[in-house]
């Protein structure tokens, strides 16, 4: 008996590549992590030093929480640098893990992207939950 396509589809195969996800500098500005965000289309920057290891990551959810906490201008929050605001240890997914494996860390951590990462730590791409639901009902009706 044959694997189930479904089981046999890996993170590396839906995730979206570096260059379709904003990836920053940890001393890029927050202002220009929202620039990104914005003109990606998605909620989250992902933050790599320059060997490309991942430094942490920021969220539209942490710029709500953000800005309901720290109590200062906008204008010097847009100034601060990306990284002193992000999470510094994300969870994150390795490339080879199975997209059902992603989906149940996604579903129980309530999050729509996830960080993929080679064994060493560098970023490779990102899980965005919309494609990987629909590579999971793709591959569903071809089991």
């Amino acid at each position: 008996m044959s694997t189930p396509v479904s089981e046999q589809r890996r993170v590396s195969d839906v995730a979206l590549g570096l260059d379709r996800f904003p990836v920053l500098r940890p001393n890029d500005l927050l202002k220009t992590a929202l620039e990104q965000m914005t003109a990606k289309r998605l909620g989250i920057v992902c933050i790599t030093n320059e060997a490309g290891l991942l430094e942490g990551i920021f969220t539209d959810g942490d710029i709500r929480r953000h800005l309901l906490t720290v109590q200062r201008p906008f204008a010097a929050l847009f100034s601060d640098d990306i990284i002193d605001h992000a999470q510094r240890k994300p969870t994150t997914v390795p490339g080879d893990s199975s997209l059902r494996a992603a989906l149940d860390v996604m579903a129980r951590l309530q999050i729509w992207d996830l960080p993929v990462v080679d064994p060493a730590g560098r970023l490779i791409g990102l899980l965005h939950l919309h494609p990987l639901v629909e590579a999971l009902m793709t591959a569903s009706n071809q089991d």
